[in-house]
C-alpha cells in the first residue's frame, strides 16, 4: 500500500481509521466511512501527532474495519485507495484491514483482536505494552482482547459505549496522545499530572450506596469494590438485597462483590450467585482460606467457567504468578494486590508493584489493582507502575481537588488554620 517499512519495535499504538486517523461522515448519529477521496478529510494535526507516537519510539499501525466491502457497498479498490491515502499522509508504519461483516465470522473483524495479533506477529509487539485507541466500542473491545491498554475518543456518537469502559476516555485524538506519552493534559500545573490525563482507573471503594451513586456520577471514576469489612461498617445486614440495588443502580461499570464463606465447596455456590447479578459483576475470591489453604483450584474453575474475579488480600510476587496461572486464557479479571498494608510493614510496595505488572502483562485477561492506598501520593505512583486500576475510599477522591494547588498559598492556608484554631481555643500565656 505504500506505507512506509517497519523496523523492528516493542511496543505499538494502533489507531482505528475512520474517526481517528481520518474523519468519519456522522449520519444520524453514527459513524460511516468516507465514500471517495473526495471525501477523505484528515485533520491537519494528526500527522504532527502520529510523528510524536513514533518519535517515542512506537510503532503507529492502523486497524480498520471495512465491512461495505462484504456488503458490496464499497468496491475494494475504493477501501484500498482510502486506506494508502490514510497512511501515506499520516506516515504510519503499516495498515492492516478486514472486509469482512458480522456474519462472516471472521477473527479479523474488530472486536475480534486478529488485526491486531497479527500484527503483533508480523512486527514482533508487544501486546500487552501497546496501547488501541478507537471511537467505537468494537475497537475498545477488540484492544482489550489483545491485551492493550485502551483509549477511547468519545464523540458522543448515538450508539453504545465500550463496556467494560476503556483505560482512558478523552475527546480529542491530540489529548489521547498526550495521555499515552504520559505527559501533562491541557489544565496540569507546576508540572503535577492532571487527574484526567491518568492511566490508572480509579474505583471507588466503599459499601455506602448513596455515596456509591453519588461516584458513578463522577467521570473519574470508572468501577466500584466493596467486601464485608466495609459492609459491615455501613450497617448492611442483608447482603443479596444490598448487592442487587447497587448492581441496578449501577449498571454499566465494574462492580465486585466478595464470597465469604471460608470452605471452598461454599466459595463456589456462592461465586456462581453473585456472578449471575450482571456482566458487569466480578466476584472478589481470598487468594487463600483463613486456614491458609489455596484458593488457585477454585479460581482456575470458576475462570474456566467463565465467571469474571478478583482475587483479592494479594501480597506476595508468588501469589501473583500463581493467580496469574490460574486465571490464564479466562474472562477479564482482577489480581488485587493490598500495596497499602505491604506498606504498613515497613516495605516500600512501589518495586513490588513494577515487578507485578511484569507478571500481568504475560497475562493478557488478567488487570493489576493496588488495593488498600493511604494517601493520595498512591495513585500517581500506581499510575507510574503501570497498575491498571487503584481502588480509592472517598476522602482521598475528595483531596483530587488539591492536586496542582500552589504550594505557597497551601503554606499560607495551613497558617491560618493554625492561627484561628488557637483563637477558637482562647490560649493565652
Amino acid at each position: 500500500m505504500g506505507i512506509s517499512v517497519v523496523s523492528a519495535r516493542a511496543r505499538a499504538v494502533f489507531l482505528d481509521r475512520d474517526g481517528v486517523l481520518n474523519e468519519a461522515l456522522v449520519r444520524e448519529g453514527r459513524p460511516h466511512p468516507p465514500a471517495s477521496l473526495d471525501e477523505l478529510r484528515i485533520s491537519a494535526n494528526v500527522p504532527g501527532l502520529v510523528a510524536r507516537l513514533r518519535a517515542a519510539g512506537f510503532l503507529v499501525i492502523g486497524v480498520t474495519n471495512q465491512p461495505d466491502v462484504a456488503r458490496g457497498s464499497q468496491a475494494r479498490d475504493i477501501a484500498d485507495a482510502l486506506s494508502h491515502a490514510v497512511g501515506r499522509t499520516t506516515s504510519l508504519d503499516a495498515l492492516l484491514a478486514c472486509y469482512h461483516d458480522d456474519a462472516d465470522a471472521c477473527g479479523c473483524r474488530k472486536p475480534a483482536p486478529g488485526l491486531l495479533e497479527a500484527a503483533a506477529a508480523r512486527y514482533g509487539i508487544d501486546l500487552s505494552g501497546s496501547f488501541m485507541v478507537g471511537d467505537r466500542w468494537r475497537d475498545i473491545e477488540a484492544g482489550r482482547r489483545a491485551g492493550c491498554r485502551t483509549l477511547f475518543l468519545d464523540y458522543d456518537y448515538q450508539e453504545k459505549k465500550p463496556m467494560p469502559p476503556a483505560d482512558a476516555t478523552v475527546r480529542s485524538f491530540e489529548e489521547g496522545v498526550t495521555w499515552i506519552l504520559g505527559g501533562e493534559s491541557p489544565g496540569s500545573r507546576d508540572g503535577t499530572v492532571d487527574p484526567q490525563a491518568l492511566r490508572v482507573k480509579l474505583f471507588a471503594d466503599g459499601a455506602d450506596k448513596a455515596g456509591m451513586v453519588q461516584m458513578y456520577r463522577n467521570p473519574l471514576i470508572k468501577g466500584f469494590t466493596t467486601n464485608p469489612t466495609l459492609m459491615r461498617k455501613a450497617g448492611v445486614t442483608d447482603y443479596a438485597a444490598f448487592a442487587r440495588e447497587t448492581v441496578a443502580a449501577i449498571p454499566d461499570r465494574p462492580i465486585s462483590f466478595e464470597v465469604f464463606s471460608d470452605e471452598f465447596d461454599e466459595m463456589e455456590r456462592q461465586a456462581k450467585i453473585i456472578s449471575s447479578w450482571g456482566d458487569h459483576v466480578y466476584v472478589k475470591i481470598p487468594v487463600t482460606n483463613t486456614k491458609c489453604e489455596s484458593s488457585m483450584p477454585l479460581v482456575s474453575s470458576l475462570s474456566q467457567a467463565g465467571v469474571r474475579l478478583n482475587v483479592t488480600a494479594v501480597m506476595t510476587l508468588i501469589q501473583v504468578r500463581d493467580v496469574c496461572e490460574a486465571l490464564s486464557g479466562g474472562p477479564p479479571s482482577v489480581v488485587s494486590v493490598f500495596a497499602g498494608r505491604i506498606a504498613d510493614t515497613g516495605r516500600d510496595p512501589v518495586p513490588l508493584m513494577a515487578a507485578a505488572r511484569e507478571l500481568t502483562r504475560m497475562t493478557p485477561n488478567v488487570e493489576l489493582l493496588w488495593a488498600s492506598p493511604r494517601e493520595l501520593l498512591n495513585v500517581f505512583q500506581a499510575d507510574a507502575a503501570g497498575c491498571d486500576i487503584i481502588t480509592v475510599p472517598n476522602d482521598t477522591l475528595e483531596k483530587l481537588g488539591l492536586v496542582g494547588r500552589d504550594l505557597g498559598q497551601r503554606s499560607l492556608e495551613t497558617v491560618q488554620m493554625f492561627r484561628a484554631d488557637a483563637v477558637e481555643a482562647g490560649y493565652s500565656l
